[in-house]
C-alpha cells in the first residue's frame, strides 16, 4: 500500500502582505507559522525573503513566483497553508493559487489583534482580511476550509488542533483521489446490497482491479508447501494470533492465501482489497480468509468483507485520516432498550488492534453448512473501549454520484455474550442516525475507526472530492 498517512506531509505555505498595514507583521507572521509547521513536524514550500519581500505574497510577480515554485514542488505539496498576518492582499493570494493549479485543500488562517496593540504600527485587521481572502476564493471557485475559530495564532492550542485536522483532510483527499482497489471475486449472490458502480469510481479517480477466485485458487495450487513466501507466512500468521487448535493443514491454507493476494496486490499497487469471503471459500478451498484479511488492515492496507468495495473505500478514508487500522462491520443488533446503543459485529476479520484480546477460531454461522473443519480462520475478540469513527460511502446510479455519511461515538464496555468480533457502540441520537440510513437506502455495513477522524473525513469528501457525505451529530 502506498502509506499516505504513515509519510510526513508537505504544505504550501502562502504568506499574506497588504503594504499600507504593518509589513514587519509579515515578517514575524511567516517565521510564527513556518515555527508551528516544524512543531507539526510538516515540510513547508515557500517563497524566501530573497524571492520576494519577507517571503509573502502581494503584487502579481510575486504570485507568479509562488505558482512557480509550486508548481515545480505539485508531486509532494500535499495542501497550501494562507497565512493573514495582516490584513492580506487577495488578489495576489488567489493568483498564485490559480497559476499553481494543485488542486489540493487550502486553509485560511488569520491572526488575531491584540487589544492593546491597535495603533497603526502594529494593527493587522486580518479579521477582516479572511472575509476579503474568502470572497475571492469563492470568486475563483478555489475550494478552502476554515479555522475552528475565526483568528487564531499560529501558536495556539486551537491552531495546532486545525493543523492537524487540515492535514487529516489532506491525506485522505490525495489518497481517496487515486486509490486502487483490489476486488476479489464476485459479491455473494445473497448480498444485492454491496452492489457498486465502477464507472461512477473511476470518474472519482478510484481504479478497481478485479479478480477471479478461480485465478486465486489456480496460484495457491502451484505453490508448494515449502516455498519461502508460504513458510514466513505461517510464521506471520503464528505471530499476529494465537492460534492454539487449529490445525496446521488449515494453516498451511491461510498462508499460501495471503502468499498469493500479497503478490497479487503488489503486482498491481493495489492500496486495498475486498474479498468474496463466503460460501465458495469455504466450500472449494476450507479455510476462510479472515486472519489474512485481518493482518491487511492491520497494517494500514483495509480489507473489506463480501467484495464490499465501498465500504472498503470508507475503511481507507478513516485509515488515511487517522494513521490506524479501520474495520468493517455490520449495524447488527440493539443492545437492549437503550436507543443510543447498537451492537457493531463482523464474523471476523477485524484488525487486531481492535480488540484486547484475539484468537483464532472457527466462523459459527458458516460451519452450519460447510462444516466446522472447512472454516478456520477467524479473528473473535471483544472490541475494546474506546472514541470511534464511523463512515459509508456508496456508489449512487441514479445521480452518477458518490454519497455517504460520517460520524463519531464511542465502544463501550457494556457486557456482551456473543461470538465473532463485536462491540457495543453508542452514539448519540442514534435513532436518528438509524432512520437516515434505512429513508437514503445505504447498506449495513459501516467502516470504523479508532480515532476521531469523522469531520476529516467529512470535509474532504465534500469540499474537495464533491461527494455528498452527511455528517452525524
Amino acid at each position: 500500500m502506498n502509506q499516505a498517512q504513515n509519510q510526513l506531509n508537505t504544505l504550501g505555505l502562502i504568506v499574506g502582505n497588504r503594504g499600507f498595514f504593518p509589513d514587519h507583521l509579515a515578517k514575524s507572521g511567516r517565521e510564527e507559522m513556518l515555527a508551528a509547521l516544524k512543531h507539526a513536524s510538516i515540510e513547508a514550500v515557500v517563497l524566501g525573503p530573497e524571492d520576494s519581500k519577507y517571503g509573502a505574497v502581494e503584487t502579481r510577480e510575486e504570485a507568479k513566483k509562488c505558482a512557480a515554485l509550486f508548481a515545480r514542488n505539485r508531486d509532494k505539496i500535499d495542501g497550501v497553508v494562507v497565512t493573514l498576518p495582516n490584513f492580506g492582499e487577495e488578489r495576489g493570494i488567489v493568483e498564485a493559487l490559480r497559476l499553481a493549479g494543485l488542486n489540493v485543500p487550502v486553509l485560511v488562517q488569520a491572526t488575531p489583534d491584540s487589544a492593546g496593540r491597535m495603533t497603526i504600527a502594529d494593527r493587522r485587521d486580518s479579521f477582516c482580511g479572511k472575509m476579503s481572502l474568502c470572497n475571492n476564493l469563492k470568486q475563483y471557485g478555489i475550494p478552502y476550509s476554515l479555522t475552528t475559530l475565526h483568528t487564531e495564532a499560529p501558536d495556539s492550542e486551537e491552531f495546532r488542533k486545525d493543523l492537524e485536522w487540515f492535514t487529516a483532510v489532506c491525506r485522505v483527499v490525495k489518497g481517496l483521489r487515486k486509490a486502487r482497489v483490489g476486488a476479489i471475486g464476485a459479491r455473494p449472490a445473497a448480498f444485492n446490497t454491496v452492489r457498486y458502480s465502477e464507472k461512477i469510481l473511476e470518474a472519482n479517480g478510484i481504479a478497481v482491479e478485479p479478480i477471479d477466485l478461480s485465478e486465486i485458487f489456480g496460484r495457491i495450487e502451484r505453490l508448494k508447501d515449502g516455498d519461502a513466501a508460504v513458510q514466513a507466512k505461517v510464521q506471520a500468521i503464528r505471530d499476529y494470533v494465537s492460534t492454539e487448535g487449529i490445525p496446521a493443514a488449515a494453516l498451511l491454507k491461510m498462508a499460501k492465501l495471503g502468499a498469493v493476494i500479497d503478490a497479487w496486490v503488489a503486482a498491481n499497487d493495489l492500496d486495498v482489497t475486498s474479498v468474496q469471503c463466503w460460501t465458495s471459500m469455504e466450500e472449494y478451498f476450507g479455510v476462510v480468509p479472515c486472519t489474512i484479511m485481518s493482518m491487511l488492515s492491520n497494517a494500514n492496507s483495509p480489507s473489506g468483507c463480501e467484495v464490499d468495495v465501498c465500504g472498503t473505500l470508507g475503511m481507507y478514508a478513516l485509515t488515511l485520516a487517522s494513521g490506524t487500522p479501520s474495520a468493517l462491520l455490520d449495524w447488527n443488533n440493539n443492545y437492549g432498550a437503550d436507543p443510543d446503543k447498537a451492537v457493531c459485529f463482523h464474523c471476523s476479520n477485524l484488525p487486531k488492534h481492535f480488540f484486547n484480546d484475539v484468537k483464532m477460531d472457527y466462523q459459527a454461522i458458516i460451519a452450519g453448512t460447510v462444516g466446522i473443519a472447512n472454516t478456520y480462520g477467524t479473528c473473535v475478540g471483544r472490541v475494546k473501549a474506546a472514541p470511534m469513527s464511523f463512515a459509508r460511502f456508496s456508489t449512487d446510479d441514479r445521480t452518477g454520484a458518490i454519497r455517504g455519511y460520517a460520524g463519531q461515538g464511542r465502544f463501550t464496555d457494556d457486557p456482551l455474550s456473543t461470538f465473532g468480533g463485536a462491540g457495543v457502540v453508542e452514539i448519540p441520537r442514534m435513532q436518528h442516525l438509524l432512520r437516515y440510513i434505512c429513508e437514503n437506502g445505504f447498506e449495513h455495513h459501516v467502516a470504523a475507526n479508532l480515532a476521531p477522524v469523522a469531520a476529516a473525513v467529512q470535509e474532504a469528501a465534500t469540499r474537495y472530492l464533491g461527494w455528498s457525505v452527511n455528517r452525524h451529530s
